[in-house]
């Protein structure tokens, strides 16, 4: 068995496993390649077969992976509602006195000082934050810790049944008590980090890689072969 015939049996060998089949009909001249070999005069009948079974399995990944698609995406659907919803929400608010970075980091340093707070998002052009939040935590006590700013007030979007957006304003004055972070950690110095050292260089390691190389190493000698 020659070099080429070899290749072919590799190929059909990745080819019977499901994730292997995408990457090999995407790869640049394989299908082309497939056919050519099919259809050349010289080509002998066992290389042909093998060829026909190559390019029957990869025609056919496209139809059966789009067919589990839409199962596999609601099961990931159905995992993310039923795990991070019930411990975490979102909530917009409206931010007024939010106009400049001076302002901005204000806002950062009050809601940082609260627990419960997991992330937040400035949309400085319309001086709103999205803020991510543990479900037990009001959004009154995000809107109480930005008014401690003394420069800044919130109130909070939502929406209505017709779908448009409602502000909700709390009540001035009030104070709601919410549990700090008193122990927030020191922002690292904007310093960069010393460079490796050039004598030393660093590699990935794994099978992934190898795999990888070793389909593309495949899938290039055959294109090189008869692509054209």
């Amino acid at each position: 068995m020659d070099c080429f015939s070899l290749c072919l049996q590799a190929i059909r060998y990745l080819a019977e496993c499901g994730p292997n089949r995408e990457k090999l009909k995407t790869e640049l001249g394989m299908m082309l390649s497939l056919q050519n070999i099919m259809q050349k005069s010289t080509t002998p009948g066992e290389t042909k077969l093998l060829a026909s079974e190559i390019y029957e399995l990869l025609q056919a990944a496209g139809s059966t992976e789009a067919a589990a698609a839409p199962v596999s995406g609601r099961r990931k659907a159905q995992f993310f509602l039923g795990s991070s919803n019930k411990k975490a929400k979102t909530v917009i608010l409206q931010i007024d006195g939010l106009d400049d970075p001076g302002r901005r980091s204000l806002c950062e340093e009050a809601l940082l000082k609260i627990r419960g707070v997991i992330s937040f998002t400035f949309q400085m052009a319309v001086k709103r934050c999205i803020v991510r939040i543990r479900s037990d935590l009001k959004a009154e006590a995000l809107a109480s810790a930005i008014a401690a700013t003394e420069v800044m007030t919130a109130q909070q979007v939502v929406k209505a049944e017709n779908g448009e957006e409602v502000l909700i304003h709390f009540p001035e004055g009030s104070s709601v008590q919410v549990e700090q972070n008193m122990d927030l950690p020191e922002y690292l110095p904007e310093e960069e980090s010393p460079s490796p050292e050039p004598d030393k260089a660093v590699s990935r390691m794994g099978t992934g890689q190898e795999g990888t190389s070793w389909l593309g190493a495949a899938a290039n000698f055959l294109s090189r072969s008869f692509y054209w």
